[in-house]
């Protein structure tokens, strides 16, 4: 589960909550009534462990985009130069709305890393979630804004700051990156080492070239060799849309394939999934993380097939063309990316 309500939960979204493996609080999680991020994440993480103690509960932070929803914000107002500006002095880049971190500012750093530490300190929270890393990573990224000078230091910093992270915040925790994304070399793969694991989203579309198949299986390949290293994989997708993180400097039309309904997309989403799942791979089918207001599809909802018993794994996936098959001791999986079909037989 990937969630932010602004508003604290209520007792019985504490109770839903605490039904999943792992759970990311994203930015604005209590902020309304907590007075800040870390405040509403500490108290929503406690309601949650008091209820289910083996819940993985991970603070969200982005590396490159300034979202200002956090008590630390305070202190970043007395650093000069924390961010990113172009040649006219606009420092509001992402999206042309927010702001974005110079992290070759060393107080930049130190402030960022300091706030994941002393979140991070607290009995209730497993971990730190790591967004953003695609946008520092992407080498066309902001470039023409800051220069590409600026860009190469600020991707200098960020790899400076990731080896730090897993000291700082301590060993005993985890560090979950958004970074497994097929349009690198090796698909994320190999900026893998600094963390526990990646999140998995923008899977559905074609990036430099490559056809939407072509991209999908080379980040399907990345999952499975990840997942199989004994890698942590938070899979989310979306219930109607190729979800992708935004870059700015990408205009590409994304031709999505109408599914006959809700059921066919999440039979062929979970398929996707399992084709890759090892023991530490975790599954969400979603329609949005902001709660505030309910959305009244998934929010609060079981499906049926997450009580299924699926079994372990027989063998990993057989690849044919762009087709996969996967046996488990409870259910046999098959799909076709390039059509876009599924079928999970369950036994």
């Amino acid at each position: 589960m990937h969630v932010r309500k602004a508003a604290a939960f209520t007792p019985e979204e504490i109770e839903y909550l605490a039904s999943f493996p792992l759970v990311t609080f994203e930015k604005t999680t209590g902020m309304k009534d907590a007075g800040s991020t870390e405040k509403g994440t500490w108290l929503a993480a406690k309601a949650i462990k008091t209820v289910n103690p083996r819940c993985k509960i991970l603070y969200y932070r982005n590396i490159l985009v300034h979202y200002a929803m956090y008590g630390a914000d305070k202190e970043l107002a007395d650093i000069p130069g924390a961010f990113l500006s172009d040649k006219k002095g606009n420092t509001k880049l992402v999206r042309q709305k927010v702001p974005a971190y110079d992290l070759s500012n060393s107080m930049v750093r130190k402030w960022w890393l300091r706030n994941a530490e002393l979140t991070c300190k607290s009995k209730y929270i497993d971990g730190l979630f790591v967004d953003g890393n695609i946008k520092v990573l992407e080498e066309g990224y902001l470039r023409r804004q800051v220069g590409e000078k600026k860009k190469a230091e600020v991707e200098t910093a960020y790899h400076r700051m990731m080896k730090k992270l897993p000291e700082t915040v301590g060993r005993d925790k985890l560090v979950i990156a958004n970074v497994i994304r097929a349009r690198f070399d090796q698909a994320g793969l190999e900026y893998l080492d600094y963390f526990d694991g990646s999140y998995i989203e923008g899977f559905e579309h074609a990036v430099g070239g490559m056809s939407r198949e072509e991209y999908m299986a080379k980040g399907i390949a990345a999952v499975q060799k990840a997942a199989r290293s004994g890698r942590i994989i938070a899979f989310t997708i979306g219930m109607g849309t190729y979800a992708d993180t935004d870059m700015d400097d990408e205009n590409h039309e994304v031709d999505r394939k109408a599914f006959a309904s809700v059921q066919d997309r999440f039979t062929y989403s979970l398929a996707l999934f399992l084709i890759c799942a090892e023991k530490q791979s975790y599954f969400m089918f979603s329609d949005g993380y902001g709660v505030d207001r309910s959305r009244g599809k998934l929010w609060m909802k079981d499906l049926p097939e997450y009580s299924r018993p699926l079994g372990a794994p027989k063998d990993p996936a057989v690849r044919s063309g762009y087709s996969y098959q996967r046996k488990f001791e409870h259910a046999d999986v098959s799909i076709d990316i390039k059509n876009e079909t599924a079928n999970i037989n369950w036994k």
